[in-house]
């Protein structure tokens, strides 16, 4: 009996951090766009999509992803969003898109390498390294795929619409 009721109370306490770390980012990402001077009018969005994005890191991580998939995804999703965002208002993918990648940039990653690198273990810094090198990559990749996926729906549309005219 105590133990269910240990194991419901720990359930009940990741959930509650997880989404004490969505609104952590959420917030984050606030301040981060007002640094950049996104316009006020989108703050709350440019926002929402960092949010979002963090929030889809941690059900990648709950569900047994590694690191850099779960990122991967992430930044997919930032990227979705922040295209739609952009569409919808007629604003520039980059107000939304920028700000929204903070959360899964590996700064703690950066850090891990010059300090490894200081007190002379080779081992951790080119664990560290390697490690910060495929999420960076993984976040760009993620970019590039869903800017190429817009831009070919773009493409296909013009076609469609010049081939009706």
């Amino acid at each position: 009996m105590v133990d269910l009721y240990l194991e419901e109370n720990f359930k009940e306490r990741k959930k509650l951090f997880m989404l004490i770390q969505v609104i952590g980012a959420f917030f984050a990402v606030l301040a981060m766009s007002v640094i950049l001077s996104v316009p006020k009018k989108f703050l709350f969005y440019s926002s929402f999509v960092g949010a979002a994005g963090w929030l889809v890191y941690l059900l990648m991580l709950k569900t047994g992803a590694i690191e850099t998939i779960g990122i991967f995804v992430a930044t997919l999703a930032a990227a979705l969003i922040s295209h739609s965002f952009a569409r919808l208002f007629k604003a520039p993918v980059t107000i939304f898109l920028i700000p929204a990648i903070l959360p899964t940039v590996p700064g703690v990653g950066m850090y891990r390498i010059v300090y490894y690198m200081i007190i002379g273990d080779r081992n951790m810094t080119g664990y560290y390294f390697s490690q910060t090198l495929q999420i960076a990559g993984m976040i760009a990749i993620a970019i590039f795929i869903m800017d190429t996926v817009f831009r070919t729906a773009k493409q296909t549309t013009y076609a469609k619409k010049s081939k009706n005219s």
